[in-house]
């Protein structure tokens, strides 16, 4: 009996040790408001197709209207948002707003992540001169302000989006490099990896059982923050003209555009900057997840002999 349970035990521990990612109220209203956005942002030009270049000047700073057709045999474009100061329809321009800012922030923080880590890993396992080197590298690029690398990027390349994204990723990887490597330092170090290198298991094995494991949480957080971080830096970017250019829908440009037109329609300045905070504030609720270890692993191991 005694053989069956100390058998056994390895495993509990094992499986005893693997985090429970908790999911409170405030991060599944966080998931929603954000899928909805994303869903909006993919969908939204199948539901009500349209131009968000498309003008019609004499509807400047209209109220909505519905799809039909006028009397002289003109279809008229849905516009549920009504229209901006040049008669293009504010649901549209959305629709692509969002899709573009989301885009930009989603591969800065998928580079972000993949070089962050990647480097972070390396640093902790080699020690010596390659994690002050790239310790150095890191502090360097931390000492500079996020919109002022972005701006020397975009500098260098034509392609706005193109320089956001990899402007982004430049300020991004170093918290992904920072975390990588305090946690990799401690896990590399732990009996459990140690043992797996002794009995022949690679580097994936170590990372997918050891490292990722323990990463997972503060990793998903990080990345929650990445992207509304992203967000804000195009959206602050484009409403000081120096972002994406005119006539591209983007967050930013949309509020600075309508700003001058605040009291002739409040509500068309209103909704850029709206959906902003919604999916900033979905962001943010979706972080600060915590990784929850029962405490069956410290019993089983104070148990065995």
């Amino acid at each position: 009996m005694n053989q069956v349970v100390e058998g056994l035990a390895p495993q509990r521990v094992e499986a005893a040790r693997r985090p429970r990612l908790d999911w409170p109220l405030r991060r599944v209203i966080g998931a929603a408001m954000v899928a909805s956005l994303v869903l909006l942002a993919l969908l939204g030009n199948l539901v009500i197709p349209g131009d968000p270049l498309e003008q019609h000047l004499y509807r400047a700073l209209q109220g909505a209207d519905a799809v039909g057709v006028s009397g002289a045999g003109e279809v008229i474009t849905s516009a549920p948002l009504g229209y901006d100061h040049l008669g293009r329809s504010l649901y549209h321009r959305l629709v692509a707003a969002l899709g573009l800012s989301l885009s930009i922030a989603a591969g800065a923080v998928i580079l972000a992540a993949f070089s962050g880590i990647s480097l972070g890993l390396l640093a902790a396992g080699r020690g010596g001169w390659a994690e002050r080197l790239l310790s150095l590298v890191a502090d360097s690029l931390l000492a500079l302000p996020g919109l002022l690398l972005v701006l020397m990027v975009s500098v260098i390349l034509p392609s706005t989006p193109l320089a956001l994204w990899l402007g982004l990723s430049l300020v991004l990887w170093v918290e992904f490099f920072r975390l990588a490597r305090a946690t990799g330092r401690s896990v590399l170090a732990s009996p459990g990896v140690e043992a797996s290198r002794l009995l022949g298991f690679g580097a994936w094995y170590r990372f997918r059982h050891h490292l990722w494991p323990e990463m997972a949480p503060v990793m998903m957080t990080a990345m929650a923050f990445g992207m509304a971080n992203a967000l804000m830096a195009i959206a602050a970017l484009g409403f000081v003209h120096v972002g994406i250019p005119e006539p591209t829908p983007e967050l930013g440009t949309m509020m600075v555009e309508l700003l001058p037109y605040w009291r002739e329609a409040p509500f068309a300045l209103l909704t850029p900057v709206l959906v902003t905070f919604l999916l900033l504030l979905g962001l943010l609720l979706m972080s600060g997840s915590k990784a929850r270890t029962s405490t069956a692993a410290d019993t089983l191991e104070g148990a065995r002999p």
